[in-house]
């Protein structure tokens, strides 16, 4: 029997790709970095400019479990802000399980720098987390987490859970109880 690599091994390319191409941007973009003036005095601008990827992904996430929250389903929520610092390509991320009936289950909060973007993957920022590598995938509307070591998220969540997995988009805001 052929075992098939893991997940992270399959996209190692795409990401070698992304980490090349955003170099390269960054690279190119940087020689267009003018700042303003007025009466040959520089103008300071302001760093909370974010990146159209990073626009697209803000906003809050659900497991399955949150639309059946009235009749006491387990879920897990995704906050995801513009943290406006390394060039508006980082995201706050804060995950939170149900607080409502029972002490909550899962609880992470971090930061992830945007590595790339396509068409095939979405657009996916990664974080460095307790000695591995989390990435966050976004893709119609779904929020994928997975990590090159699956075991280091579950470090975020009581009786053997985990926040590896995929999480809707909602239309408004979570809401936490």
């Amino acid at each position: 029997m052929i075992k098939s690599p893991p997940r992270y091994a399959r996209h190692s390319r795409f990401f070698a790709g992304i980490v090349t191409t955003s170099a390269a941007l960054l690279t190119l973009n940087g020689c267009n970095n003018v700042s303003p003036s007025v009466n040959n005095q520089t103008i300071k601008q302001p760093i909370t400019a974010v990146t159209p990827a990073v626009q697209a992904v803000v906003g809050d996430y659900a497991s399955e479990g949150y639309a059946k929250r009235v009749q006491g389903s387990d879920w897990v929520g995704v906050m995801i802000r513009a943290d406006g610092a390394d060039n508006g390509e980082q995201i706050d991320i804060n995950v939170r399980a149900r607080s409502d009936v029972k002490k909550p289950t899962c609880h992470f909060d971090g930061k992830a720098t945007l590595m790339g973007q396509d068409d095939a993957h979405g657009v996916i920022f990664q974080s460095k987390v307790n000695d591995s590598t989390a990435f966050f995938q976004f893709k119609d509307g779904t929020l994928s987490i997975d990590s090159k070591d699956k075991y280091t998220l579950n470090y975020f969540c009581s009786g053997g859970g985990s926040i590896v997995g995929e999480y809707q988009k909602l239309q408004g805001d979570l809401e936490l109880h």
